[in-house]
């Protein structure tokens, strides 16, 4: 089934359900039909949003944001009159490189990719194309280390002194000490997912729901955490819903404002702002608790984890080079030297009996002559 440009301007059947602002937006209208014509790029993609959307369940403000701006891409890159049909695997790679000269980060240009060709993928299945252009184009984000960012408890104390007020402060502290994903799962945070008897609040997580089990998750009220969880819980209104309640408008861009606050610490800014904040937190926990649990509390799985989250920080080098009461000691002063490093091990030699021209029962031979038979074994003559 096609995508067929309506002549009365208005959206009929099943596109008529979810088009809304998206269609509005480009000015153009598209609806379900029987019938396969040539509609504009602009058109064409449009309606294959709606249909990722309904079909996949992927209406969340944040994705219709990240879809539209990959729209906005591929119409900038292709023009509204290039039709679907016409791109080709080559086109797609072109594309590709239009965004490589943009200047984009690897992944930001791996995510886009892999929206073009969700985009694509839903044409095919309407059979509006024969072949997806995008199909061989890599997608799948891949780790970055040298985006890591450990924040240490210093420096996070140090942004924690310059936060405005208690809400702020426990936005940072849901981060860095509790692992949230930031605004998604610390926004949706009430009051009743606290349960402070039994010390440990519930999580709900837009991100995950879609997977099995994913949909929330219970996490322990750390020590560290308790105390920014008192002071906001003193200061809300009575009746309040929502932990986080003044920063909720969609026009705060916390990153924005989380940068403003780092500044006013004296710190400079690290990468990834809030990601790096999660990342450090199951970095320290992984030190303390098995893996599998800590990827519970934290809401990613032990692949995940160990490709996008823990890092090696400067603490494990110290720990590494920590010295005991004999693993420290430089050769020679512990008696014991490596063998086939230019020394002898004479704690090894101490231990071991002269030499008294036998070993064991078995007779000194240094006197039996032995015939120099080469590789060969000796045959009968």
């Amino acid at each position: 089934m096609g995508l067929d440009k309506g002549t009365t301007g208005v959206p009929q059947g099943d596109a008529a359900h979810g088009c809304g602002q998206v269609v509005a937006r480009q000015g153009q209208i598209v609806q379900v039909g029987s019938l396969y014509r040539q509609v504009s790029l602009t058109a064409q993609i449009t309606g294959t949003m709606v249909i990722s959307n309904n079909q996949d369940n992927v209406g969340k403000p944040g994705t219709i944001r990240h879809l539209r701006q990959t729209e906005n891409d591929l119409v900038e890159f292709f023009g509204t009159e290039k039709h679907l049909r016409d791109i080709t695997p080559g086109d797609a790679d072109e594309f590709r490189l239009h965004l490589m000269g943009r200047r984009l980060g690897e992944n930001t240009i791996r995510r886009r990719c892999g929206r073009a060709k969700q985009f694509f993928r839903a044409a095919l299945r309407r059979g509006l194309i024969a072949n997806n252009p995008f199909a061989d184009i890599a997608t799948t984000v891949q780790a970055n280390p040298s985006r890591y960012y450990f924040i240490t408890r210093e420096e996070a104390l140090k942004v924690l002194d310059a936060c405005p007020d208690a809400e702020w402060r426990l936005i940072f502290a849901l981060a860095r000490f509790g692992g949230l994903r930031t605004p998604s799962e610390t926004l949706l945070l009430r009051w009743r997912d606290i349960d402070w008897d039994r010390g440990r609040f519930r999580v709900r997580s837009p991100k995950t729901e879609h997977i099995a089990g994913g949909a929330e998750r219970i996490v322990p009220i750390f020590p560290e955490l308790r105390p920014y969880l008192n002071a906001a819980w003193d200061e809300a209104e009575t009746g309040a819903e929502f932990v986080i309640g003044r920063c909720r408008d969609s026009n705060i861009n916390l990153r924005s404002r989380l940068l403003d606050i780092i500044w006013a610490a004296g710190l400079k800014e690290w990468p990834k702002l809030f990601q790096n904040l999660r990342s450090t937190r199951e970095t320290e926990l992984a030190e303390e608790f098995p893996l599998h649990v800590v990827c519970q509390w934290i809401g990613n799985s032990q692949p995940i984890a160990a490709k996008h989250y823990l890092q090696t920080t400067d603490e494990h080098f110290a720990k590494a080079l920590k010295a005991d009461s004999k693993a420290g000691q430089k050769p020679g002063q512990s008696g014991q030297v490596l063998s086939g490093h230019g020394g002898t091990d004479r704690r090894r030699h101490e231990k071991t009996p002269e030499r008294t021209g036998s070993f064991r029962g078995v007779p000194d031979c240094t006197s039996v002559q032995v015939t120099p038979t080469g590789l060969e074994p000796v045959l009968p003559a």
